[in-house]
Parts: C-alpha cells; sequence; structure tokens
C-alpha cells in the first residue's frame, strides 16, 4: 500500500535532508581550502578530462559555439570550468541556495552562466550538445530514470558524460 507522499515523490529529488546539507554548504562552497576542498581538487582533473573529451567527441579545437547542461552543477565548479572554455552553459540543481551562490560567483567573474533552480525537469523540452552528469547520481532515488532522462537531453550525435 502506498500513501499520498509516496505517490508524490519526484524520484529526481534528492531528499530534503541532502538539500538542507547542500544550501547549507552553499556559502563555502567557493573556499578551496573548505569542506569542500575535495571538489576543487576534482575539478583540476575533472575539467581537462571533460574538455578533451568533448573536443575529441567532436573533432573541435575548442569548445566554442558547444552548448553544455551541468546537472546537479551544486554552486557551479564545473559549469564555471566549462564556460571559461567558451561552453553556452545551463546548470541546473535543486538546492536554491547553491543557485544563488553559483550566479553570484559568475556574475563576479563576467561569466554569461544560465543557472536554473530544479531537476532535470526544468530543462525537459530542450537539447544540448554535451549533458554532464557529474556527482549527482547517487542522490537520486530512481537512477535509471536519471540516466534515461539525461540521454534524452543530448541533441543527435551529441555526448552525454
Amino acid at each position: 500500500m502506498t500513501d499520498s507522499a509516496t505517490l508524490h515523490h519526484d524520484p529526481l529529488a534528492p531528499v530534503q535532508k541532502e538539500l538542507d546539507q547542500f544550501n547549507g554548504l552553499a556559502d563555502v562552497w567557493w573556499d578551496a581550502s573548505g569542506p569542500m576542498w575535495p571538489l576543487h581538487k576534482l575539478n583540476h582533473l575533472r575539467a581537462p578530462f571533460v574538455q578533451q573529451s568533448i573536443q575529441t567527441h567532436f573533432g573541435a579545437g575548442s569548445l566554442e559555439g558547444i552548448t553544455i547542461l551541468d546537472i546537479g552543477c551544486g554552486a557551479g565548479l564545473l559549469s564555471e570550468a566549462m564556460a571559461e572554455l567558451g561552453a553556452t552553459v545551463t546548470g541546473v540543481d535543486p538546492a536554491t541556495r547553491n543557485i544563488l551562490i553559483a550566479r553570484q560567483h559568475a556574475q563576479q567573474n563576467n561569466l554569461d552562466i544560465e543557472y536554473l533552480e530544479g531537476s532535470i525537469e526544468v530543462v525537459a523540452n530542450r537539447c544540448f550538445d554535451v549533458v554532464l552528469n557529474m556527482e549527482v547520481i547517487e542522490h537520486v532515488a530512481d537512477q535509471p530514470l536519471l540516466l534515461r532522462q539525461s540521454a534524452e537531453l543530448v541533441a543527435p550525435g551529441g555526448l552525454l558524460l
């Protein structure tokens, strides 16, 4: 037997406890020596890997003209790295404070990044050359659904990482 809370639960939304945790970390997300330091270290390795993967896939010398969706973007570490390389980036995250911090940080760094609060559904009718799903799958209840919906957002001939 299911109750109404079960029937209306978004299978792609993180549990409230995780949202509260990430919202609480929003102010220190960009502090490379703070609690998010592992992501900063990872980003130094991840961003070049993502860049090389995209350039190899598209046979491109740069990321100029490439549209990227960063699902679960947090406060924008990878989104900003991709924008700095010339990509047109959209970041999506359900944590309100993360999106606010991401927007502020991008603005301070003169980066034109579209940040949207919510889960993958906020971009459901769009397509992107590249869809990034980094450090997010472990936070959703229905992982196959996340991967299916992520793949549906990839433009023909595009790339899902």
